[in-house]
């Protein structure tokens, strides 16, 4: 049988730090009576495979299908690089306190110490509060023997370059640069597959016995890019009726598509598969004009590398986050 646009069942992830815009601005049931800081929407670490929620295909893990349908789901040059694991992991994360100040290892150090991928990483915010900061980078240069007197003084983000958000901000995170989430946060993060981080900070939580968790100060001293590079925000002019370009690094391509109208979309010489990530509004989603989905604001679908266009036909109006392989 044809393959299909896939939708996953979402992986909740409970966080100290989690919030309740799941709930609110994305109507998500919650479940759980715990703090919910994370949704996986598309997940292909070995713990938490996400699992294709309708059709045919309902109840398959991601590697399943990767192993079966191969370069026709992924892409031939990312079935060749990957094998049966998804390269990419896509979240939503909901923050009602402040995340903790960290970074992460880049590929080379990744493989060495864990055996894993480093993480490279990029966010778009979907939903801010008037108080709402992200701390991304420094506002100096630093030096790695400031770095450990700050450790030992509790003063950390006194040098984090700190900055006011509202809904559509972008940024993107190289592997080494040192990153903390706001609270009262909704943000859409597209990521190399790796769950690996280092806390240097957590405002005060480390010190409490109920929210204490392991910080790795030495892991990170040698990792962490000291250098400051502001500005940190992605500048971008997106218009009606257009695709936008937002990131592009060697581990993804994210694109914003804003539209009114119904448009098409060419992958034919792409080679990857596609994932559409709704901002905003609802479109149906036709593939080769047969296959079809249709997609809402908070939802998340994989288009497999064997359709060759996709049409958008927007219910008024639809922001989607467009990701694929470069």
């Amino acid at each position: 049988m044809v393959l299909y646009p896939l939708k996953f069942k979402p992986i909740y992830q409970e966080r100290v730090w989690g919030g309740n815009k799941l709930s609110t601005v994305l109507k998500r049931v919650k479940k759980s009576r715990k703090p919910v800081g994370e949704s996986w929407e598309l997940s292909p670490l070995s713990d938490s495979l996400s699992v294709v929620a309708g059709g045919f295909l309902k109840g398959n893990n991601i590697e399943e299908l990767i192993e079966i349908y191969m370069g026709d789901l992924v892409g031939e040059k990312v079935y060749e690089t990957f094998g049966v694991e998804f390269p990419l992991l896509v979240k939503l994360i909901d923050s009602a306190e402040q995340l903790s100040v960290q970074v992460h290892p880049d590929d080379k150090t990744a493989l060495d110490r864990h055996k894993a991928y480093g993480k490279t990483e990029m966010w778009y915010v979907i939903d801010a509060s008037e108080d709402s900061r992200i701390y991304v980078g420094f506002n100096k240069d630093l030096s790695v023997e400031e770095y450990w007197d700050r450790v030992r003084n509790g003063n950390f983000p006194d040098v984090m370059n700190v900055e006011k958000v509202k809904k559509g901000d972008v940024f993107f995170l190289p592997a080494g640069r040192v990153h903390a989430i706001g609270k009262n946060l909704l943000i859409a993060e597209i990521q190399q597959p790796s769950d690996i981080t280092y806390r240097i900070y957590d405002w005060g939580r480390e010190t409490q016995r109920e929210t204490a968790r392991e910080m790795h100060y030495d892991l990170a001293a040698d990792i962490i890019d000291y250098k400051c590079r502001m500005p940190y925000g992605t500048q971008y002019d997106a218009a009606e009726n257009s695709a936008t370009e937002l990131v592009t690094c060697k581990y993804f391509t994210t694109n914003l598509l804003s539209f009114s109208e119904k448009t098409d979309r060419d992958y034919a010489a792409l080679d990857s598969f596609v994932v559409y990530m709704c901002m905003e509004g609802q479109a149906k989603i036709v593939c080769d004009d047969e296959a079809a989905e249709t997609v809402s604001a908070g939802e998340t679908v994989l288009i497999p590398a064997i359709f060759n266009s996709v049409s958008i036909v927007p219910e008024q109006s639809v922001k989607l986050l467009e990701v694929y392989v470069p």
